[in-house]
């Protein structure tokens, strides 16, 4: 369940990260309301997984789900570049996340 609370947290953190951008500056109201919700949401699960998992491990797979989810949106909404290196590299990260999973057992 852990890992599932883990997972959930890094598509709020790809949420809020993508908020950013919609909140222009915190000038918006409702896309900046949103945007902190996600992000405080996103903290809380994280903490609660970090109960049962390792705080290094946790932390890498959040980051990683936020690094990589956020990038892939940005190339999606933003038309953010999709070069070659760059798609690799993000694929480096995913190898990484799923290396952490299979450490722990």
């Amino acid at each position: 369940m852990s890992w599932l609370i883990l997972c959930l947290a890094g598509v709020l953190e790809i949420s809020w990260a993508i908020g950013l951008k919609y909140t222009e500056g915190f000038t918006r109201f409702w896309p900046s309301v949103a945007t902190v919700v996600s992000l405080l949401v996103s903290f809380a699960l994280l903490g609660i997984a970090m109960r049962s998992l390792p705080v290094g491990t946790a932390y890498a797979v959040w980051v990683g789900i936020g690094a990589v989810g956020t990038a892939l949106m940005g190339m999606l909404l933003f038309g953010d570049s999709t070069e070659p290196l760059r798609l690799v590299s993000l694929g480096l990260i995913c190898s990484g996340i799923v290396g952490l999973k299979l450490a722990h057992g």
